[in-house]
């Protein structure tokens, strides 16, 4: 059994009697199986928009060396026993728990945060009322903040992958649709994470391991003969049980690069960190029928869900986690801030799309001064700090991106938003850093110089979080040389950034375990 690699072309709105008949016609074949290697969404020509699909055709009529898919992540059985606690259970943390488990190590799952069904529940009766729920929002809870996102699992890193289709499958035997193994753009989507989420948590339970939800990492103390005693508590408002003194062999901590106390506490224990480049600006938001008439010339595209944008200009400035169809949500880890992020659901059929539009920075710069890596967390917090102030709660300052390049700001506020609290009227200038705005608004003026209508939009919030400020020194596999057996992984360790990333952070750390 031979097999034969096609590059095809097909219509949006292809249907598999399409792709065979093609197949059939290419190769000459009847009888055959084919793999997606491949399938992107060529929009160069706006009158000629199609897929590209790059096809493994599989055949006993074909001669040659049969077909292989990538080799898979061997997951080797532990060979001694241990005890491993994972903090965390986004991404990163539930991989390094599901691979842990897999190698028949004991695992107990540590988050702060309830249950995926409570958290949710949490955050809609926080965007009824406005009662913040401490930790069960948008950053904490299982699933990390990954959970309410558009689900991109898109890498930029081109070394992970033995990790990226476990990754993969582990997602899709979840619940996932199967195309995010060949989508050059895969996405998850909110609805579709809460089901992932609870999945993937079942698996785990299956093969072993643990979890103690509402249960909040206060400390850890190193014992004399190797390994960790944990300091937690409840988490306030959790309905999770005391499991104070907890002691495990290795320790992976996991905890998202949201939670400014976990990491001032492990910083406070001794665990290096330093300052690093991160990124600040706000979300802009459209009706997403302008990114559809701007992208592909028409309102919408059989066999599309909607129109996406990634945009970079001078001066270090980009978008960042664009959400067709999708929402700004406020995403604050700490009742005393405000910030928003974006999220949307699998068919990113909503009304608006957003997306963040940033600006490279280091800590110092804000200061004025070389900073602390404490500091800098102190330095983002007191600007999360302001909008709270300025938005009296949870209300998302705003402008119209027409009024802020013409240094008219606010200008003229929409009637309706996705943000489930009130836009307030206000000028950037009295609320972002003041050497930032020149930069952000040049930026600015170039994406709607590249996309018609973009203009129209409005800029609402802080973004503030689509990377960390701080970052750990570790090693590669996420162990620190000055604490043999604890790991610090994904967002939280400032070396991984989204889904992908992060999960795969965190199966190199479980791997190093398993094979120590």
């Amino acid at each position: 059994m031979g097999y034969k690699r096609y590059q095809l072309s097909l219509p949006t709105d292809y249907g598999e009697e399409d792709l065979l008949g093609l197949l059939r016609k290419k190769s000459g074949l009847t009888e055959f199986r084919y793999v997606i290697e491949k399938k992107s969404l060529d929009a160069r020509q706006k009158r000629e928009i199609h897929w590209l699909l790059s096809i493994v055709l599989i055949s006993d009529q074909l001669s040659g060396e049969p077909w292989a898919a990538p080799a898979p992540l061997n997951v080797p059985k532990k060979r001694s026993p241990c005890h491993v606690v994972v903090v965390g259970s986004g991404p990163a943390g539930i991989f390094s728990a599901l691979v842990l488990a897999e190698a028949g190590c004991s695992v107990t799952v540590i988050e702060r945060g309830s249950r995926i069904e409570k958290r949710k529940r949490d955050i809609d009766v926080f965007e009824a009322d406005s009662t913040f729920p401490l930790c069960n929002n948008y950053a904490f809870g299982e699933g990390g903040a990954g959970a309410f996102s558009d689900g991109k699992l898109t890498s930029r890193s081109k070394h992970i992958g033995p990790e990226r289709a476990f990754i993969h499958k582990a997602f899709i035997e979840a619940g996932a649709p199967e195309e995010i193994a060949w989508l050059a753009h895969p996405h998850l989507g909110s609805d579709n994470l809460f089901r992932i989420t609870r999945a993937l948590r079942a698996k785990v339970g299956t093969l072993g391991g643990s979890f103690a939800f509402d249960t909040f990492l206060e400390g850890f103390t190193r014992l004399s003969g190797g390994g960790f005693r944990l300091s937690c508590k409840k988490s306030i408002g959790g309905e999770g049980s005391e499991i104070d003194g907890i002691e495990c062999d290795y320790l992976i901590i996991a905890c998202g690069h949201s939670a400014d106390d976990t990491i001032a506490m492990m910083i406070h224990s001794g665990i290096p960190y330093r300052t690093k480049n991160f990124a600040l600006g706000f979300r802009v938001e459209h009706e997403q029928r302008v990114i559809n008439h701007a992208q592909w010339g028409s309102s919408s595209l059989p066999g599309v869900k909607a129109a996406e944008y990634r945009l970079t200009a001078a001066d270090n400035v980009y978008t960042f986690c664009m959400c067709p169809g999708g929402r700004v949500v406020p995403a604050a880890a700490f009742s005393d801030r405000n910030i928003v992020n974006g999220m949307s659901n699998y068919y990113r059929d909503g009304r608006f799309a957003n997306a963040a539009v940033v600006a490279g920075l280091h800590p110092d710069q804000l200061a004025g001064r070389p900073v602390s890596p404490p500091e800098a967390l102190e330095l983002l917090a007191n600007l999360e700090r302001r909008f709270v102030q300025t938005g009296n709660g949870y209300a998302a300052p705003a402008a119209s991106i027409s009024a802020f390049l013409a240094g008219k700001a606010p200008g003229m506020l929409p009637q309706e938003s996705s943000y489930p609290f009130p836009l307030i009227p206000a000028d950037p200038e009295a609320l972002y850093p003041k050497f930032l705005l020149p930069r952000l608004r040049r930026g600015l003026a170039q994406f709607c110089s590249k996309i018609r209508g973009f203009d129209t939009g409005t800029i609402l919030g802080l973004e503030s979080r689509t990377s960390s400020s701080v970052q750990v020194l570790r090693e590669q596999d996420g162990s620190i040389p000055q604490f043999p057996g604890l790991f610090v992984v994904g967002e939280a360790s400032g070396w991984a950034g989204g889904i992908v990333s992060s999960a795969a952070d965190g199966i190199r750390a479980a791997m190093t375990v398993v094979g120590s």
